[in-house]
């Protein structure tokens, strides 16, 4: 008996479009650590949400209210490695976006793109101030991407190589992508169903229909049934959070027209003739319809987000796959130019030489370069203030995204003062309980011989009272003294959150609470707050 080995050739310019990934994928990471060096000379701080992310990893789950366990294990590791350092808190996010760049190269590739559709594609990503103020904090938003255009190249990878036999075992790869993606971040979920739609009303619904879709599906399952189990074992807190604000309007609602127009602005709208003419490829051009299924999919989600009212950024890690689609698309119109015919992936200078200078006027508004007082007149005369803000809460003079790494160190100090200050024998009952998760977070993280701070606002919820019985407490709380006089025998204001530059409802007193008229672990189901 003998057996015949069959080797495919190797497509040489994989190689190529490969090693040209590399390289923006490298640009991308240096920008971002170049970038958050620099914070550090600026006197921004720690991202509210960062320091929540950090308490989550040193209280390690299976899931949260607010978030998948991913970001946990994200800061878990970043601590572990890099101590408190800005930087190395934030560079497995600055990887993510890196990771982000190399895979719209390789997308690119797979559509069918050269150098120069590559090359359009990668800059067109740099370029996005949306995708430069998610990859330089701490988060899941950044890490989005790489999971969502995972499962889109393992796709696309079985749809090139259909002549050749496939590649069905990538289903397998799919499944961890999807299952690591779910674990990330929720919003995976629209994504998956948004993505069975495109294949279900496209010629390529084949691929779902055989053994491996199967085993990719399992793995997927596999991966995120102790999370569905925790949620069970919880309540579905993430669903009641999700529920709460909607119902309490913590979101900017806008209309599909006006949604539609921040995501041009938030890519920068140059960009629009990249991922407009990807998506019009992709939906149209007779040469493509063996990725049309991309295009639904795109189609399909953004129906979807409309229809939830979602943030604005929801839609955000989904462009990649259209600047890829939109390379393509410029390289098959200008075909017979010269730089195009020489293969060089700077092919399109007008156009990338408006992307890259508009990202250069924009960085401001999405990293932290300028101190806030040159920020606040920068973005004043570019007509850009509050931008960014998602949420219905003013933010002050600054956009909601600077504004939330402002005043927790004046806070922590405060709150060290007055629990110094009390005999011994008060310290030993005391407590901290603060109004949300970032006062607590802030407490936690950059305090010093303070007691473990809680609150009901989220995960802390879940945490629990952690033994305080009201007995003497600290209170970081919007609340009068009027209404506090209700529950205590003893009101004092001790000190008072003003930072010019914080968010307006972080305008609060600190007080010093003594005697609580019922045991605070009594009555711990009334301080629940998921929003």
């Amino acid at each position: 008996m003998t057996s015949t080995t069959v080797i495919r050739p190797v497509d040489p310019t994989l190689r190529e479009a490969w090693r040209l990934a590399a390289l923006f994928a490298a640009i991308k990471l240096m920008l971002h650590v170049a970038t958050n060096l620099w914070q550090a000379h600026l006197g921004y701080g720690y991202f509210r949400d960062e320091m929540y992310y950090i308490l989550c990893g040193r209280n390690l789950a299976w899931g949260y209210v607010d978030h998948g366990p991913g970001v946990a294990v994200q800061a878990r590791i970043s601590l572990g490695v890099f101590g408190r350092s800005l930087t190395g808190i934030r560079l497995l996010a600055a990887c993510a976006g890196a990771a982000r760049v190399f895979l719209t190269g390789l997308i690119c590739w797979v559509f069918g793109g050269r150098r120069p559709a590559q090359g359009l594609a990668m800059i067109a990503v740099l370029a996005a101030p949306m995708y430069l103020g998610l990859d330089s904090y701490l988060s899941m938003n950044s890490f989005e991407s790489l999971f969502w255009m995972v499962c889109i190249l393992a796709l696309a990878l079985q749809v090139r190589a259909e002549v050749i036999g496939g590649h069905p075992k990538l289903w397998l790869v799919w499944g961890l992508s999807a299952g690591l993606g779910l674990l990330n971040k929720p919003s995976m979920t629209f994504f998956l169903v948004a993505l069975l739609v495109g294949l279900l009303l496209s010629r390529q619904r084949g691929l779902l229909f055989n053994r491996w879709a199967a085993a990719g599906v399992g793995v997927m399952l596999l991966l995120t049934a102790p999370n569905l189990i925790w949620q069970a074992r919880h309540f579905w807190p993430t669903l009641e959070f999700l529920r709460n604000g909607q119902i309490g309007h913590k979101n900017i609602s806008l209309s599909p027209l006006a949604f539609l127009g921040q995501q041009i602005l938030v890519l920068q709208p140059a960009s629009v003739l990249v991922w407009g003419a990807g998506l019009y490829w992709l939906l149209r051009d007779p040469l493509a319809k063996a990725w049309r299924w991309v295009g639904i999919t795109y189609v399909v989600f953004l129906a979807a987000t409309l229809a939830m009212h979602a943030k604005d950024y929801y839609v955000s890690p989904i462009y990649p796959m259209l600047f890829a689609a939109g390379g393509v698309a410029w390289e098959r119109r200008f075909a017979s130019t010269g730089l195009i015919a020489r293969n060089r992936a700077y092919a399109f200078p007008i156009l990338e030489t408006i992307l890259l200078v508009a990202a250069a006027i924009l960085i401001p508004m999405s990293i932290p370069v300028l101190r806030p007082k040159p920020l606040i007149a920068y973005a004043k005369a570019l007509h850009l203030n509050h931008v960014g803000n998602s949420e219905t809460d003013s933010s002050g003079d600054l956009p909601q995204f600077y504004a939330d790494r402002f005043g927790w160190r004046e806070e922590v100090d405060q709150i060290e003062r007055v629990y110094n200050k009390l005999s011994p024998q008060e310290r030993e009952v005391a407590a901290i309980y603060c109004s949300n998760y970032g006062e607590a977070s802030a407490v936690n993280f950059l305090g010093r011989g303070l007691p473990i701070a809680i609150s009901g606002h989220n995960n802390y919820y879940l945490w629990g009272p952690r033994g305080a019985s009201g007995a003497v407490l600290i209170q970081v709380t919007g609340a009068t003294p009027e209404e506090l006089a209700k529950l205590y025998d003893k009101v004092e204001i001790a000190g008072r959150m003003d930072t010019r530059y914080s968010m307006p409802f972080e305008h609060r007193n600190i007080y010093l609470l003594r005697g609580r008229k019922k045991d605070l672990s009594e009555d711990w189901a009334e301080f629940k707050h998921y929003f």
